[in-house]
């Protein structure tokens, strides 16, 4: 009797093991569709950037205008290409962090802060909101929102020393 107790215990380890690995297998694949953006991004390779999204993704982004109302604003994917892809002096970064990732069968959700530099320049920074689909072709982002703050972002050290900004 105790034996079948302890191959049943350890099946049940092992199993949940395996659920874990594969687990972080998913979770590893769709950083790096978010990592292979900001790559993109930083390059400034529209192209590049293009692969990361499914065929239809809806762009937001949420913030505060001056006057202290609250702003959804619709983007295009386009419109993110072209600005993109247009030439620009400086490398576009956005460094995240702290983030979070959860999975449900072929859907996915990345949420993560992110501080954003136009070379050593701070911009802005807030939250980036994804959402993935498990196609054919791999994880594509389809859906996201960012919040935009200018002010009061409390970014890591490491990421400000790697901009320069104290």
């Amino acid at each position: 009797m105790k034996r079948g107790i302890a191959c049943i215990m350890l099946c049940l380890v092992f199993c949940a093991e395996l659920v874990a690995q594969e687990h972080s297998a998913e979770e590893n694949a769709i950083l790096d569709v978010v990592e292979r953006l900001f790559e993109g991004v930083r390059a400034g390779d529209s192209a590049m950037v293009h692969t990361v999204f499914y065929d239809d993704v809806d762009f937001y982004t949420t913030l505060t205008n001056k006057e202290g109302k609250p702003v959804l604003h619709k983007g295009t994917l386009k419109g993110f290409l072209d600005a993109i892809g247009s030439p620009h002096d400086v490398v576009w970064d956005e460094p995240i962090w702290d983030t979070e990732i959860r999975i449900d069968g072929n859907l996915a959700q990345v949420w993560t802060k992110y501080a954003f530099y136009a070379g050593d320049k701070f911009s802005h920074c807030g939250v980036d909101a994804f959402h993935l689909f498990k196609s054919e072709n791999g994880w594509k982002i389809f859906h996201l929102t960012d919040t935009r703050e200018w002010q009061d972002c409390n970014v890591p050290d490491d990421i400000k020393k790697r901009h320069k900004i104290d």
